[in-house]
């Protein structure tokens, strides 16, 4: 049973930050799979590189896409990412000092995370990349 899947609400037309998401999710599903066999523990360390490189690399191209664009909400969507790997910074180092419960408070804040940023933040940035031509 997977924790997110993707669907129509949160597509924001750019292909390589749709893709991104759906990466996104995909690690999501990956960790709550694991947490759901009991082996969240053994997988965790992986997982929490991989999502954090895929995270910073995410912003990465979604905030060099709005510079280009000069959109103008630039500095305050950059912050909200700041928020976001500081919050998951806190769990991973949570992670490493032996916390082998922080997996659940994680996964909620993860979702609910993906949810909040591209149900809210990524919406408004939509129109202004589509009248740059990004896609």
């Amino acid at each position: 049973m997977a924790l997110k899947r993707w669907n129509s609400r949160y597509f924001v037309g750019v292909k390589i930050l749709d893709d991104q998401h759906k990466n996104l999710i995909s690690i999501f599903n990956e960790l709550h799979a694991a947490m759901l066999k009991g082996q969240a523990q053994s997988i965790a360390t992986s997982l929490f590189r991989n999502l954090r490189v895929n995270a910073l690399e995410h912003h990465a191209t979604e905030e060099r896409m709005m510079e280009a664009a000069n959109y103008p909400n630039l500095t305050q969507h950059r912050a909200h990412h700041h928020t976001i790997i500081d919050m998951f910074e806190d769990y991973s180092a949570r992670h490493e000092n032996g916390d082998y419960k922080v997996y659940v408070p994680l996964l909620y804040a993860l979702r609910d995370w993906h949810d909040d940023h591209l149900l809210q933040y990524d919406r408004e940035y939509i129109s202004h990349l589509a009248e740059k031509h990004f896609s």
